[in-house]
């Protein structure tokens, strides 16, 4: 397949094709489309980046009956973050399918507002995590006995947080004659296990990844335990990466060395499971709109996010297997772009090292780790930060007030605002860093829209 016009897919599949700019297939889509239209189950090794929502996505709504009011596609993802990024490319790709009825159904979120919407009308295509989706299942409000088509998107990460017992019970509750699509990152026995149980006589692509490998520099840094915290702020400042994710194992250290590259000058933050929903919303709105140039994270909390564009991966200490190692710095060196991963390698961590060197073609360069010595003068900023106002779409806010509030009462260019985003209660706005004071001392005392809104600074 050499494009998605040779495919036979449904007319209406077209326009969100078109919308978003697809016409020559990725490798995995290439790969496992063909036997996701003939209706085949299918298990793909498929790293984040690699295209794949697009391709179950495709499938699932090739399949899908416009008049039939009710759920017939289940998407279950490992995270919340993930789910509203499957949820929002398939609602692009429906596009052209009139009234498609879409719900993301997450934990994290309230529950009532999910269970009135259930009542109200069934969704055609689901987009959950498991422990959600279990549990409104259980309450009867969420009926799957008409889902035809189910996919498992990063089915390892899925079973690595607890979540086998809940998958294996939604997998029961759907149309026994199915088509299952599982999709992993790497594949353990405990996912060849499951897709022997859950799927049927399924098409196996055990290698999705890019066609070539990507153009990745890998260095490893010797330094002493005592000094992480000065090699990682040592290593960004010899390197400079314009966007950065810095992977450690425990959530301790997610927090402390957040807050040792903040005293070093750095725009970093922390993401991990603890912290409450809307914070980590607010994080991941940061960093989508260059608010922040370091993301602190641990494995689980920075899965399913797609940074474009992202300079540098640093890893604080090294993972305890390969393909760990492998998927952590895959987010680098994307779409054709020149990659760089760094990792810290403490004496305990050498046979660590030795695994990784080992699976390389090209073994990663070794020497001793570079270690900040203060605050330089000219810190690493993010040129962004980001204003939240505590008014939203219930509000009847858009984006263009706020543009407008910024151009006229408070004086700002245009050039000097980024991203804005508009939720239920609250809007968040990017402004050129040196502009942000003087942004939220005139919203502060000016008007939106003839109103008068709460603004702080992130």
């Amino acid at each position: 397949m050499t494009d998605f016009a040779s495919l036979p897919l449904s007319p209406a599949l077209r326009p969100g094709l078109d919308a978003l700019g697809y016409t020559v297939p990725t490798p995995i889509q290439a790969a496992a489309l063909p036997p996701i239209l003939e209706g085949r189950d299918l298990i793909a090794q498929a790293p984040t980046g690699s295209g794949k929502t697009a391709a179950f996505g495709l499938g699932l709504l090739q399949r899908l009956d416009p008049a039939s009011p009710r759920a017939q596609a289940l998407v279950l993802c490992p995270t919340r973050e993930l789910a509203d990024q499957v949820g929002r490319q398939l609602r692009k790709l429906a596009t052209g399918i009139p009234n498609l009825k879409l719900s993301i159904l997450t934990g994290g979120m309230a529950l009532e507002p999910q269970v009135a919407s259930l009542q109200a009308h069934d969704p055609q295509v689901v987009v959950g995590t498991p422990g959600r989706v279990q549990e409104l299942a259980r309450k009867r409000v969420l009926h799957l006995g008409g889902v035809r088509s189910l996919v498992l998107d990063e089915a390892d990460r899925m079973l690595d947080m607890g979540f086998e017992e809940p998958v294996r019970e939604i997998a029961g509750r759907c149309d026994k004659h199915r088509q299952t699509l599982l999709f992993s990152a790497t594949f353990p026995e405990t996912i060849r296990e499951l897709a022997r149980q859950l799927l049927h006589d399924p098409v196996e692509i055990a290698d999705a990844g890019p066609a070539s490998a990507p153009d990745i520099e890998q260095r490893f840094y010797d330094v002493d335990p005592a000094h992480r915290q000065k090699a990682v702020a040592g290593l960004l400042l010899r390197h400079r990466p314009e966007s950065a994710v810095v992977f450690c194992n425990t959530r301790k250290d997610v927090d402390e060395v957040a807050g040792s590259l903040r005293q070093f000058g750095f725009s970093a933050l922390a993401l991990h499971g603890d912290m409450e929903q809307r914070d980590r919303d607010e994080v991941l709105l940061q960093l989508a709109n260059r608010s922040c140039n370091v993301l602190v994270a641990s494995d689980v909390a920075a899965r399913g996010i797609d940074v474009e564009d992202l300079a540098a991966v640093l890893n604080y200490e090294l993972p305890t297997d390969v393909d760990a190692y492998r998927h952590r710095i895959g987010r680098t060196g994307r779409a054709g772009r020149r990659g760089l991963a760094l990792s810290l390698v403490a004496p305990r961590e050498d046979a660590r090292a030795q695994m990784v060197a080992a699976a390389q073609q090209r073994p990663p360069a070794r020497e001793p780790s570079p270690l900040a010595t203060g605050r330089p003068p000219q810190p690493p900023q993010a040129p962004m930060a980001t204003l939240r106002i505590d008014g939203g779409k219930t509000d009847k806010l858009r984006p263009g007030d706020i543009l407008g509030a910024l151009t006229g009462e408070a004086g700002l260019a245009a050039t000097a605002i980024g991203r804005i985003a508009i939720h239920p209660t609250r809007s968040y706005v990017a402004i050129a860093r040196e502009q942000a004071a003087r942004a939220l001392a005139r919203l502060e005392a000016g008007r939106i829209k003839g109103r008068r809104f709460r603004v702080r600074r992130l």
